[in-house]
C-alpha cells in the first residue's frame, strides 16, 4: 500500500484538533492507496467550521474552546432520537441553580421531564462553575419536532427533541409487487405542447401514459430544483439555486386557471411567445433553457396580472403564509438577481437579514410577489402530476431527485449562508472514473452551524423534495456521512473528508418522508462502506444497484439473484452513457475524444470484454436468441435486472428508444453539452411524448418487461 504526502506533514497538535471536530488526517482511496491530507486543506476546512487552526498555538486554544462548547449551551440545540428510545439531556446552568424542564408537543400537550440520577463534576467556564444535569425524555413520545423548555432563576432555554422512525415501512404495494417505472431527464422529454423543454404538463401526461399503456408503478425524474431567475441558466439540474424552491421555467402555461381571464390581446402574446420555443420540439437540436425561459417568463408575466378568483386569492395567500420566510427571502434575491443580472451585487444586498434588503423588498415588492406567485403555480402542477399518477393506479407515483447541493451564487447560499462551509466545495477524492477527482462547485452544509440551527434548513430541504412525490431519491447520499471538501482554489484531488452527524440527518429524512408517505432511495454508488449500507437498510432507506456496476470479485457480472432486495436496480444511470451507446462501442470514442483516456486501446479491449461476458450471461440465462440485434440484447438486461430480488426496477427512457447520446459525461463542463441533449431514438430523430408508447423500440421493451413479470 502506498503512501502519499501532499503539502507539509500536519502536526500532531492540528491532527488532534481535526480528530475531534470529525474531519479526515488520512483517506484510502478506492483502490487502497494511503493519502494524508494536506496541512492546508485540513486548516482550511476547520477554519470553513469557524475553528481557529493556523498555528499550533491556534489548535490548542481551539480544543480548550472544543472543551467548553457544550458548557456555554443551556440546552442543546436539538436533540435526535428514535421512537422508543429514551435519552438524557444535559443541561447547564450556574452551579448550584434549581432548574426545570419540560417537553413541549408539536400537537399540542405538555410533557414534564424528570431530572435523572447523574452526577457530573461542575466546570469553570470563563470563571464561573457550570454545572450539568440530566434530564430523561421518555420513549413513549410521539414523532415529531418537540420542543425543550428549561427554566431556572432568571433565565430560560429551548432547544428540539426531534423523534423519528426506527425504520421508515415500506408499503405492502412495494414489498409485494416489487413495482417497475421509467426514469427520464424532464426537460429532455418534450410533447407537441412544450415549450421546448419537458415541463410539469408534460410530467403529468407521463405518469398517465406510463400506467395506461405500460404497467408502470412510478416515473423518476431528475431535481426540479429551482435555477437561476434570469438568463444564462444553468443546465445541470444538479447544481440549482435553491433546493427548497421549484424551478419556474417547468411550468406549463396553458394549465393555469387564470390563463382563461387573460384579456384577448394579453393571451395573444402568450401564444406567440410559445411559438419560438416551441418551433425546436420537433428537432434534435441541443435544448435551449434561455430561450424557453424568456419566453415563459414574459407569458407568466402576463398571466400573473390576470385577476384571481377569492377562492385562489385566498389558496395563494395561504401558500405564502406556509412558506414563510424561506418563500420571503427567495423571491427577494430572485428580484434582486434581476436588477443586478450585468453586475456585482452592492454590498449592503449581501445578506438577506440586511436593512437594506428590507427597503428593497418594499420598494419593489410587486415583483418580489410575482416570484412568489410562480412557486405557488409550480408548487400546484407538481401536486396535480403525483395526483394524476395516483389517479392513475401508480403505486408510487413521482419520484423526485435530491441534489448534493446548490449554486454557490444562488438564493439558497444568499439565505443559509450562515449554515453553510464557505471557501469549501463538495466534491469526491480520485477513482477510476475521474482519477483527478471530481469538484461539484457546491458550498457543503457546515455540520457546526447545521446543528446550532437545530437542523431546520436540513429538515425544510427534505419537506421540499418529499411534498409531492411517492420517493425521493437522494443523490450521493453518503454526503449525509461524510462529505470531501475541496478548499477553494486547490484541486479536487486536495480535499479531506468532513463527517457528519448521520444518526440525525438519516433520523430527520426518515421522519419527514414518513409524514409525506414518501419512500427513500439512496444513491450509494462508488466508495461506500458496507455498514453504511447496513444501516440505510436497517433504516427503511433503500439502496441503488446498477447493472453495470454490479460485478464479481472476478470482474464479470454479478448474478441478478445475487443483488440486494432493498434496491431501486437499473441497467444505467444518467451519468452512464445509453445501453445503446454501450453495445455500440461509441461511449469509449466519446471519452477518448473529449480527453478523459490516457489509453484508448486498453479503454476499448476492457469494452470489448464487458460486452462479451454480459451477452454470455444473457444467452446462458436464455434471455436472447443466439440471432440476436441490439434490441434483443437492451430487452434481455431489463429482464435481467428484473429477475433480480430488487423491491423497485428502473428503465431509462432512452434505453427504451434507443437513444445513442449520453445525458452527462461526468468530469466534462464545457467539452459536452451535458443536460442539453433532447430524447431521440437510436436514428437520431426526434421522439415527443405524444408519440413514445407507439415507438416500436418503446414497445418491443413494454412487452419484454410485461414478459418478464408474468
Amino acid at each position: 500500500m502506498t503512501e502519499v504526502l501532499n503539502d507539509a506533514v500536519p502536526s500532531e497538535t492540528l491532527q488532534m484538533l481535526a480528530r475531534a471536530c470529525g474531519v479526515a488526517t488520512d483517506v484510502h482511496l478506492i483502490d487502497g492507496t494511503h493519502v494524508r491530507c494536506s496541512r492546508a486543506a485540513i486548516v482550511a476546512a476547520l477554519e470553513a467550521m469557524g475553528i481557529g487552526a493556523d498555528t499550533d498555538e491556534a489548535c490548542r486554544a481551539s480544543l480548550h474552546e472544543l472543551e467548553d462548547y457544550v458548557w456555554k449551551r443551556i440546552v442543546p440545540p436539538v436533540t435526535v432520537v428514535r421512537q422508543g428510545q429514551t435519552r438524557d439531556i444535559p443541561i447547564h446552568v450556574p452551579d448550584g441553580s434549581q432548574v426545570t424542564a419540560s417537553l413541549r408537543l408539536e400537537f399540542g400537550g405538555n410533557v414534564k421531564l424528570e431530572q435523572a440520577d447523574v452526577y457530573t463534576q461542575p466546570r469553570d467556564v470563563g470563571g464561573a462553575p457550570v454545572g450539568r444535569a440530566m434530564f430523561r425524555v421518555p420513549g413513549d413520545l410521539p414523532l415529531g419536532w418537540h420542543v425543550v423548555e428549561v427554566t431556572f432563576p432568571g433565565r430560560r432555554g429551548r432547544g428540539y427533541v426531534v423523534v423519528t422512525p426506527e425504520a421508515l415501512q415500506l408499503p405492502q404495494a412495494v414489498t409485494a409487487r416489487r413495482p417497475w417505472g421509467f426514469m427520464t431527464q424532464l426537460y429532455s422529454l418534450r410533447s407537441r405542447r412544450s415549450w421546448g423543454i419537458g415541463d410539469l404538463g408534460d410530467l403529468a401526461d407521463l405518469c398517465a401514459l406510463s400506467k395506461i399503456r405500460a404497467g408502470a408503478d412510478f416515473v423518476l425524474i431528475n431535481p426540479l430544483h429551482a435555477n437561476e431567475a434570469v438568463p444564462p441558466l444553468s443546465p445541470s439540474p444538479y447544481l440549482p439555486s435553491s433546493r427548497r424552491f421549484l424551478a419556474p421555467m417547468y411550468i406549463r402555461v396553458e394549465d393555469i386557471p387564470e390563463v382563461a381571464y387573460v384579456p384577448s390581446q394579453q393571451r395573444a402574446v402568450i401564444e406567440w411567445e410559445s411559438e419560438r420555443p416551441s418551433r425546436h420540439n420537433d428537432t434534435d437540436d441541443l435544448l435551449d433553457r434561455d430561450e424557453s425561459w424568456r419566453a415563459k417568463l414574459s407569458a407568466l408575466e402576463q398571466v400573473f396580472l390576470a385577476p384571481r378568483s377569492p377562492g385562489r386569492e385566498a389558496q395563494f395567500e395561504a401558500f405564502c403564509v406556509s412558506q414563510g420566510k424561506a418563500l420571503e427571502d427567495y423571491a427577494t434575491w430572485a428580484t434582486i438577481s434581476e436588477a443586478h443580472a450585468e453586475g456585482s451585487w452592492p454590498e449592503e444586498l449581501s445578506t438577506p437579514s440586511s436593512p437594506a434588503v428590507a427597503a428593497w423588498r418594499e420598494e419593489h415588492s410587486d415583483r418580489v410577489l410575482f416570484h412568489a406567485w410562480m412557486q405557488w403555480i409550480a408548487d400546484e402542477q407538481a401536486s396535480h402530476a403525483q395526483a394524476t399518477a395516483v389517479q392513475a393506479g401508480m403505486a408510487i407515483g413521482v419520484i423526485t431527485d435530491l441534489a448534493v447541493g446548490v449554486h454557490p451564487s444562488g438564493a439558497d447560499a444568499w439565505s443559509l449562508h450562515r449554515v453553510l462551509a464557505l471557501g469549501m466545495s463538495v466534491g469526491a477524492p480520485p477513482d477510476a472514473f475521474n482519477p483527478q477527482g471530481q469538484n461539484w462547485s457546491q458550498p457543503p452544509w457546515q455540520p457546526r452551524a447545521l446543528e446550532a440551527s437545530a437542523y431546520l434548513p436540513f429538515r425544510d430541504v427534505v419537506r421540499a423534495a418529499v411534498q409531492h412525490s411517492g420517493a425521493v431519491r437522494v443523490d450521493h447520499i453518503l454526503g449525509l456521512f461524510r462529505q470531501w471538501w475541496i478548499p477553494l482554489g486547490h484541486g479536487a484531488s486536495d480535499g479531506t473528508y468532513v463527517q457528519f452527524d448521520f444518526e440525525s440527518l438519516i433520523g430527520i429524512l426518515v421522519l419527514e418522508a414518513h409524514r409525506a408517505g414518501a419512500l427513500v432511495i439512496g444513491e450509494d454508488l462508488g466508495t461506500v462502506e458496507p455498514w453504511v449500507r447496513e444501516y440505510l437498510k436497517s433504516r427503511g432507506v433503500l439502496g441503488t444497484s446498477v447493472m453495470w456496476f454490479e460485478r464479481t470479485d472476478g470482474g464479470g457480472f454479478t448474478p441478478p439473484e445475487h443483488y440486494r432486495r432493498e434496491t431501486l436496480a437499473t441497467v444505467t444511470t444518467h451519468d452512464l452513457p445509453t445501453t445503446a451507446m454501450m453495445l455500440a462501442g461509441t461511449q469509449v470514442e466519446l471519452r477518448a475524444g473529449l480527453g478523459l483516456l490516457t489509453d484508448v486501446e486498453a479503454a476499448q479491449a476492457e469494452a470489448r470484454r464487458d460486452l462479451d461476458s454480459l451477452k454470455r450471461l444473457l444467452l446462458d440465462r436464455h434471455l436472447m436468441i443466439p440471432d440476436y440485434e441490439d434490441e434483443d440484447v437492451i430487452a434481455a438486461t431489463h429482464r435481467l435486472v428484473l429477475s433480480a430480488p430488487s423491491l423497485l426496477t428502473g428503465v431509462a427512457l432512452t434505453d427504451a428508444v434507443g437513444d445513442m447520446r449520453a445525458q452527462n459525461v461526468p468530469g466534462t463542463f464545457q467539452e459536452y453539452p451535458n443536460w442539453d441533449i433532447p430524447l431521440t431514438d437510436r436514428n437520431g430523430v426526434p421522439v415527443l411524448l405524444d408519440d413514445l408508447f407507439d415507438h416500436p423500440r418503446m414497445q418491443r421493451l413494454v412487452a419484454a418487461i410485461r414478459g418478464a413479470r408474468a
